[in-house]
Protein backbone atom coordinates (compact mmCIF):
# COMPACT_ATOMS: atom_id res chain seq x y z
CA UNK A 1 0.00 0.00 0.00
CA UNK A 2 1.28 3.46 -0.88
CA UNK A 3 -0.83 5.16 1.81
CA UNK A 4 -1.96 3.52 5.04
CA UNK A 5 -3.84 5.16 7.94
CA UNK A 6 -4.89 3.25 11.03
CA UNK A 7 -7.27 4.49 13.71
CA UNK A 8 -6.46 8.17 13.16
CA UNK A 9 -8.04 10.58 15.65
CA UNK A 10 -7.80 14.37 15.66
CA UNK A 11 -9.57 16.96 17.78
CA UNK A 12 -9.57 20.75 17.93
CA UNK A 13 -10.59 21.52 21.47
CA UNK A 14 -13.97 19.88 21.97
CA UNK A 15 -14.50 19.37 18.24
CA UNK A 16 -13.63 15.87 17.04
CA UNK A 17 -12.52 16.12 13.42
CA UNK A 18 -11.47 12.47 12.96
CA UNK A 19 -12.84 9.51 14.91
CA UNK A 20 -10.69 6.45 14.36
CA UNK A 21 -10.22 6.74 10.60
CA UNK A 22 -8.53 3.85 8.80
CA UNK A 23 -7.93 3.48 5.07
CA UNK A 24 -5.41 2.17 2.54
CA UNK A 25 -4.51 3.45 -0.92
CA UNK A 26 -2.83 1.08 -3.35
CA UNK A 27 0.21 2.04 -5.41
CA UNK A 28 -0.86 3.64 -8.70
CA UNK A 29 -4.45 4.09 -7.55
CA UNK A 30 -6.66 7.15 -7.97
CA UNK A 31 -8.45 7.22 -4.62
CA UNK A 32 -11.25 9.60 -3.73
CA UNK A 33 -12.07 10.94 -0.27
CA UNK A 34 -15.70 11.99 -0.65
CA UNK A 35 -17.69 14.06 1.82
CA UNK A 36 -19.24 17.46 2.55
CA UNK A 37 -17.52 20.42 4.17
CA UNK A 38 -16.65 19.69 7.79
CA UNK A 39 -16.52 15.93 7.27
CA UNK A 40 -12.82 15.67 8.20
CA UNK A 41 -11.25 15.45 4.74
CA UNK A 42 -8.78 18.31 5.16
CA UNK A 43 -7.67 17.19 8.64
CA UNK A 44 -6.89 13.70 7.34
CA UNK A 45 -5.04 15.04 4.32
CA UNK A 46 -2.95 17.43 6.42
CA UNK A 47 -1.93 14.53 8.63
CA UNK A 48 -0.94 12.43 5.62
CA UNK A 49 1.18 15.25 4.14
CA UNK A 50 2.91 15.81 7.53
CA UNK A 51 1.38 19.22 8.29
CA UNK A 52 -0.56 17.97 11.34
CA UNK A 53 0.15 15.36 13.98
CA UNK A 54 -2.63 12.92 14.83
CA UNK A 55 -3.79 12.73 18.43
CA UNK A 56 -4.00 8.95 18.13
CA UNK A 57 -3.28 6.35 15.49
CA UNK A 58 -0.57 6.08 12.86
CA UNK A 59 -0.10 6.63 9.15
CA UNK A 60 2.52 5.88 6.52
CA UNK A 61 3.07 7.08 2.97
CA UNK A 62 5.39 4.96 0.83
CA UNK A 63 6.24 3.06 4.04
CA UNK A 64 7.50 6.25 5.73
CA UNK A 65 5.87 7.34 8.98
CA UNK A 66 4.14 10.71 8.67
CA UNK A 67 5.49 11.83 12.07
CA UNK A 68 8.90 10.18 12.46
CA UNK A 69 9.98 10.43 8.80
CA UNK A 70 8.34 13.73 7.83
CA UNK A 71 11.50 15.28 6.35
CA UNK A 72 12.09 12.39 3.95
CA UNK A 73 8.41 12.11 3.17
CA UNK A 74 7.90 15.71 2.10
CA UNK A 75 10.23 15.14 -0.83
CA UNK A 76 8.03 12.29 -2.08
CA UNK A 77 4.65 14.03 -1.82
CA UNK A 78 3.10 16.58 -4.13
CA UNK A 79 0.49 18.53 -2.19
CA UNK A 80 -2.17 20.87 -3.54
CA UNK A 81 -4.18 22.49 -0.72
CA UNK A 82 -7.79 23.53 -1.06
CA UNK A 83 -7.04 27.23 -1.17
CA UNK A 84 -4.71 28.75 -3.75
CA UNK A 85 -1.46 28.96 -1.81
CA UNK A 86 1.12 30.07 -4.37
CA UNK A 87 2.71 33.50 -4.34
CA UNK A 88 0.24 35.92 -5.98
CA UNK A 89 2.88 38.63 -6.48
CA UNK A 90 5.20 36.26 -8.39
CA UNK A 91 4.66 35.41 -12.04
CA UNK A 92 3.68 31.98 -13.29
CA UNK A 93 7.26 31.18 -14.26
CA UNK A 94 8.69 32.58 -11.02
CA UNK A 95 6.39 30.36 -8.95
CA UNK A 96 7.44 27.31 -10.94
CA UNK A 97 11.12 28.16 -10.61
CA UNK A 98 10.78 28.78 -6.87
CA UNK A 99 9.13 25.44 -6.13
CA UNK A 100 11.60 23.57 -8.32
CA UNK A 101 14.50 25.25 -6.48
CA UNK A 102 13.04 24.41 -3.05
CA UNK A 103 13.18 20.71 -3.97
CA UNK A 104 16.61 20.95 -5.52
CA UNK A 105 15.56 20.50 -9.13
CA UNK A 106 14.77 22.58 -12.21
CA UNK A 107 11.76 23.06 -14.44
CA UNK A 108 13.66 21.48 -17.32
CA UNK A 109 14.57 18.32 -15.38
CA UNK A 110 10.96 17.26 -14.76
CA UNK A 111 9.25 19.17 -17.54
CA UNK A 112 7.93 15.91 -19.02
CA UNK A 113 5.69 15.49 -15.95
CA UNK A 114 4.05 18.91 -16.23
CA UNK A 115 4.31 19.48 -19.98
CA UNK A 116 0.66 18.78 -20.85
CA UNK A 117 -0.54 20.96 -17.98
CA UNK A 118 2.03 23.75 -18.02
CA UNK A 119 1.83 24.29 -21.77
CA UNK A 120 -1.75 25.50 -21.29
CA UNK A 121 -0.57 28.37 -19.07
CA UNK A 122 2.93 28.89 -20.48
CA UNK A 123 1.76 31.68 -22.85
CA UNK A 124 0.95 33.63 -19.66
CA UNK A 125 4.18 32.78 -17.84
CA UNK A 126 4.94 36.45 -17.14
CA UNK A 127 1.50 37.15 -15.64
CA UNK A 128 1.27 37.45 -11.86
CA UNK A 129 -0.24 34.32 -10.32
CA UNK A 130 -2.77 36.41 -8.40
CA UNK A 131 -4.25 37.66 -11.68
CA UNK A 132 -4.93 34.24 -13.17
CA UNK A 133 -8.43 32.82 -13.60
CA UNK A 134 -9.59 30.00 -11.32
CA UNK A 135 -8.87 27.30 -13.87
CA UNK A 136 -5.40 28.66 -14.63
CA UNK A 137 -4.55 28.95 -10.94
CA UNK A 138 -5.57 25.33 -10.59
CA UNK A 139 -3.22 24.25 -13.39
CA UNK A 140 -0.34 26.30 -12.01
CA UNK A 141 -0.81 24.82 -8.52
CA UNK A 142 -0.83 21.30 -9.96
CA UNK A 143 2.31 22.02 -11.99
CA UNK A 144 4.10 23.29 -8.87
CA UNK A 145 2.99 20.21 -6.92
CA UNK A 146 4.49 17.94 -9.62
CA UNK A 147 7.71 19.74 -10.44
CA UNK A 148 9.82 17.64 -8.03
CA UNK A 149 8.50 14.32 -9.45
CA UNK A 150 6.61 13.07 -6.37
CA UNK A 151 5.55 9.46 -5.98
CA UNK A 152 2.27 10.48 -4.35
CA UNK A 153 0.00 13.37 -5.32
CA UNK A 154 -2.41 14.60 -2.63
CA UNK A 155 -5.10 17.08 -3.66
CA UNK A 156 -7.52 18.73 -1.25
CA UNK A 157 -10.75 19.71 -3.03
CA UNK A 158 -8.89 20.83 -6.19
CA UNK A 159 -12.05 21.49 -8.25
CA UNK A 160 -13.99 23.57 -5.73
CA UNK A 161 -14.89 26.97 -7.13
CA UNK A 162 -13.96 26.30 -10.76
CA UNK A 163 -16.29 26.00 -13.72
CA UNK A 164 -17.59 22.70 -15.10
CA UNK A 165 -15.24 22.72 -18.11
CA UNK A 166 -12.18 23.25 -15.90
CA UNK A 167 -13.36 20.46 -13.60
CA UNK A 168 -13.60 18.06 -16.54
CA UNK A 169 -10.16 19.07 -17.86
CA UNK A 170 -8.64 18.68 -14.39
CA UNK A 171 -9.86 15.10 -14.00
CA UNK A 172 -8.56 14.27 -17.45
CA UNK A 173 -5.15 15.54 -16.30
CA UNK A 174 -5.33 13.35 -13.19
CA UNK A 175 -6.05 10.29 -15.33
CA UNK A 176 -2.97 11.02 -17.45
CA UNK A 177 -0.81 11.45 -14.34
CA UNK A 178 -2.10 8.14 -12.99
CA UNK A 179 -0.94 6.42 -16.19
CA UNK A 180 2.56 7.73 -15.40
CA UNK A 181 2.51 5.65 -12.22
CA UNK A 182 1.72 8.41 -9.73
CA UNK A 183 -0.52 7.43 -6.81
CA UNK A 184 -3.25 10.04 -6.34
CA UNK A 185 -5.39 10.83 -3.31
CA UNK A 186 -8.02 13.48 -4.02
CA UNK A 187 -10.74 14.86 -1.78
CA UNK A 188 -13.94 16.39 -3.10
CA UNK A 189 -17.43 17.37 -1.91
CA UNK A 190 -18.82 16.62 -5.39
CA UNK A 191 -20.48 13.23 -5.39
CA UNK A 192 -20.42 12.97 -9.19
CA UNK A 193 -16.60 13.01 -9.11
CA UNK A 194 -16.62 9.79 -7.08
CA UNK A 195 -17.35 7.85 -10.26
CA UNK A 196 -14.03 9.03 -11.72
CA UNK A 197 -12.01 7.29 -8.98
CA UNK A 198 -10.80 3.69 -8.77
CA UNK A 199 -12.01 3.46 -5.17
CA UNK A 200 -13.65 5.90 -2.79
CA UNK A 201 -14.03 6.43 0.95
CA UNK A 202 -17.22 8.18 2.01
CA UNK A 203 -16.55 10.29 5.10
CA UNK A 204 -18.92 12.19 7.38
CA UNK A 205 -18.43 13.72 10.83
CA UNK A 206 -14.93 12.26 11.08
CA UNK A 207 -16.07 8.70 10.37
CA UNK A 208 -15.47 6.54 7.30
CA UNK A 209 -18.89 5.25 6.23
CA UNK A 210 -17.66 2.85 3.55
CA UNK A 211 -14.69 2.16 1.25
CA UNK A 212 -15.13 0.45 -2.10
CA UNK A 213 -15.21 0.95 -5.84
CA UNK A 214 -17.94 3.40 -6.98
CA UNK A 215 -19.80 0.53 -8.65
CA UNK A 216 -19.85 -1.64 -5.53
CA UNK A 217 -20.79 1.31 -3.32
CA UNK A 218 -23.97 1.83 -5.32
CA UNK A 219 -24.65 -1.92 -5.62
CA UNK A 220 -24.66 -2.18 -1.82
CA UNK A 221 -27.60 0.20 -1.53
CA UNK A 222 -30.23 -1.97 0.17
CA UNK A 223 -33.43 0.07 -0.15
CA UNK A 224 -35.80 0.45 -3.08
CA UNK A 225 -35.41 3.95 -4.47
CA UNK A 226 -38.06 6.06 -6.20
CA UNK A 227 -37.94 9.48 -7.81
CA UNK A 228 -41.09 11.50 -7.04
CA UNK A 229 -42.35 14.81 -8.37
CA UNK A 230 -45.56 16.81 -8.01
CA UNK A 231 -46.77 20.34 -8.70
CA UNK A 232 -45.87 21.50 -5.18
CA UNK A 233 -42.52 20.08 -4.11
CA UNK A 234 -42.46 21.76 -0.69
CA UNK A 235 -45.78 20.21 0.32
CA UNK A 236 -44.76 16.96 -1.34
CA UNK A 237 -41.74 16.69 0.96
CA UNK A 238 -43.92 17.37 3.99
CA UNK A 239 -46.62 14.87 3.02
CA UNK A 240 -44.18 12.11 2.05
CA UNK A 241 -42.36 12.43 5.37
CA UNK A 242 -45.71 11.94 7.12
CA UNK A 243 -46.38 8.70 5.24
CA UNK A 244 -45.79 5.78 7.66
CA UNK A 245 -44.24 3.62 4.94
CA UNK A 246 -41.72 6.21 3.69
CA UNK A 247 -38.31 5.99 5.30
CA UNK A 248 -36.34 8.92 3.83
CA UNK A 249 -37.06 11.89 1.57
CA UNK A 250 -34.31 14.01 0.00
CA UNK A 251 -34.36 16.61 -2.72
CA UNK A 252 -32.39 15.88 -5.90
CA UNK A 253 -32.92 18.68 -8.43
CA UNK A 254 -36.48 18.58 -9.76
CA UNK A 255 -37.23 15.24 -8.08
CA UNK A 256 -37.41 13.85 -4.57
CA UNK A 257 -35.59 10.59 -3.93
CA UNK A 258 -37.42 8.43 -1.40
CA UNK A 259 -36.78 5.08 0.25
CA UNK A 260 -39.42 2.90 1.88
CA UNK A 261 -39.84 1.14 5.20
CA UNK A 262 -42.50 -1.08 3.65
CA UNK A 263 -41.48 -2.51 0.26
CA UNK A 264 -45.04 -3.74 -0.38
CA UNK A 265 -46.14 -0.16 -1.08
CA UNK A 266 -46.74 0.29 -4.81
CA UNK A 267 -46.28 3.45 -6.91
CA UNK A 268 -50.04 3.39 -7.48
CA UNK A 269 -50.75 3.41 -3.75
CA UNK A 270 -48.30 6.25 -3.17
CA UNK A 271 -49.81 8.24 -6.03
CA UNK A 272 -53.26 7.77 -4.50
CA UNK A 273 -51.91 8.99 -1.16
CA UNK A 274 -50.59 12.18 -2.78
CA UNK A 275 -53.75 12.79 -4.80
CA UNK A 276 -55.80 12.59 -1.60
CA UNK A 277 -53.70 15.51 -0.40
CA UNK A 278 -54.47 17.55 -3.52
CA UNK A 279 -51.22 16.97 -5.39
CA UNK A 280 -51.34 17.06 -9.19
CA UNK A 281 -48.91 16.30 -12.03
CA UNK A 282 -47.50 13.44 -9.99
CA UNK A 283 -44.59 11.36 -11.35
CA UNK A 284 -43.23 8.31 -9.54
CA UNK A 285 -40.44 6.24 -11.09
CA UNK A 286 -38.10 3.54 -9.74
CA UNK A 287 -34.45 4.55 -10.19
CA UNK A 288 -30.97 3.16 -9.65
CA UNK A 289 -29.09 4.72 -6.71
CA UNK A 290 -26.13 7.02 -7.19
CA UNK A 291 -23.23 7.74 -4.85
CA UNK A 292 -25.13 10.58 -3.20
CA UNK A 293 -28.12 8.32 -2.49
CA UNK A 294 -25.81 5.80 -0.84
CA UNK A 295 -24.09 8.54 1.14
CA UNK A 296 -27.40 9.86 2.50
CA UNK A 297 -28.53 6.34 3.39
CA UNK A 298 -25.28 5.51 5.20
CA UNK A 299 -25.36 8.83 7.02
CA UNK A 300 -28.89 8.08 8.27
CA UNK A 301 -27.82 4.65 9.51
CA UNK A 302 -24.77 6.12 11.24
CA UNK A 303 -26.81 8.83 12.97
CA UNK A 304 -29.27 6.25 14.20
Amino acid sequence: MMISAENIEKSYGEVKALRGVSLEVKEGELFGLIGPDGAGKTSLIRILVTLLKPDKGSATVNQLDVVDDFRKLRKQIGYMPGRFSLYPDLSVEENMTFFATVFGTTIEENYHLVKDIYQQIEPFKERLAGRLSGGMKQKLALSCALIHAPKVLVLDEPTTGVDAVSRKEFWEMLKRLQKMGITILVSTPYMDEANLCDRVALIQDGNILTINTPERVTQNHESILWAVRSDNMYLCIRDLRKHPGVKTVFGFGEFLHITLRDNTISPTALEKYLKERCHTNIAINPIEPGIEDVFMDLMQKHDN
